[in-house]
């Protein structure tokens, strides 16, 4: 369960000369290392900017996905998104777009207690809600998300063996169980991809923003839903699921397949245990939620 390794180690150095050669107003800003995930390393940039690096060619096509579809989606939505306020360009220093954007004055979900998440509901139900809309042809196509969950769980079973979860028998009847309900029939929707507790940003009790767009797709809203089981315990979920209810009208099947992704997606974030804790955590609290809780 190693890490994905970074094919490009972007640096301070790197980082700084990659910024002084297209952007050279800002390239005296303080720089200051703000983390690596799976896929980019993000480099803060004074006070109000961060860099955001794709570090394996995998993940480069996510950089461009955000620069071309967060300036249409942004207006639409509630809370802040990382819209870029500038983009760089692959060069011989450096082989993929990057992405100057903003830094938001805020912490991510899963640095707060479970219980107290609740208070947002109705602000991250907003935001579903405006962004659950019809997509155009063009929107970007994600293999990973919006799709039906293949009946096909071996993959899934692999994984559950290598984690040596005690509860995996009972992942894998449930997830089979809700992945047979009625598949999505409707047209297919603009979804973030990936809505969980590090990707949504909170500040003084209210959800300041909702960042990380490189997952965004159109399709079955299930996949996105899934949050309720990553974010919330009992009561946020009913809430949640009561006030996307009234304003979209999702049926039973829909949540279904959610709980089906919430066990799905709560396995893969248990996949990086040692370079992850946090999201190993949220993967934790997923599964214990979408097994004992509807």
């Amino acid at each position: 369960m190693v890490h994905p390794v970074p094919e490009i180690d972007v640096d301070e150095h790197l980082a700084r000369t990659l910024v002084r050669d297209q952007h050279p107003d800002l390239a005296d800003l303080p720089l200051t290392w703000a983390g690596t995930g799976w896929d980019n390393v993000l480099w803060r940039l004074g006070d109000d900017l961060a860099l955001r690096f794709p570090v394996r060619a995998a993940s480069a096509p996510l950089v461009e996905h955000e620069q071309r579809w967060l300036p249409v989606l942004a207006p639409l939505l509630p809370v802040a998104t990382p819209v870029p306020v500038r983009t760089g360009v692959p060069s011989t220093r450096y082989p993929w777009a990057w992405s100057v954007v903003p830094w938001f004055d805020a912490a991510p979900a899963w640095r707060t207690p479970v219980r107290e998440r609740a208070a947002w509901v109705p602000e991250l139900a907003d935001v579903l809600v405006a962004l659950h809309r019809p997509a155009p042809p063009d929107a970007p196509h994600n293999p990973f998300r919006g799709v039906p969950l293949a009946p096909d769980a071996t993959v899934l079973r692999e994984r559950l063996d290598r984690l040596a979860l005690p509860d995996a028998d009972r992942v894998l009847a449930l997830r089979a169980e809700l992945a047979a309900a009625p598949a999505w029939d409707g047209p297919a929707l603009w979804l973030h991809g990936d809505p969980h507790p590090a990707n949504l940003l909170v500040h003084d009790g209210r959800l300041r923003a909702v960042i990380d767009f490189g997952d965004v797709t159109s399709g079955d809203p299930a996949s996105d839903l899934a949050t309720a089981w990553l974010t919330f315990d009992a009561d946020g979920r009913a809430d949640l699921r009561d006030r996307l209810d009234r304003a979209r009208g999702w049926d039973d099947a829909v949540w279904r397949r959610a709980r089906a992704w919430a066990l799905h997606l709560g396995v893969v974030l248990q996949m990086h245990p040692v370079d992850h804790p946090h999201l190993a955590a949220v993967g934790r609290h997923a599964v214990s939620e979408a097994l004992d809780g509807d």
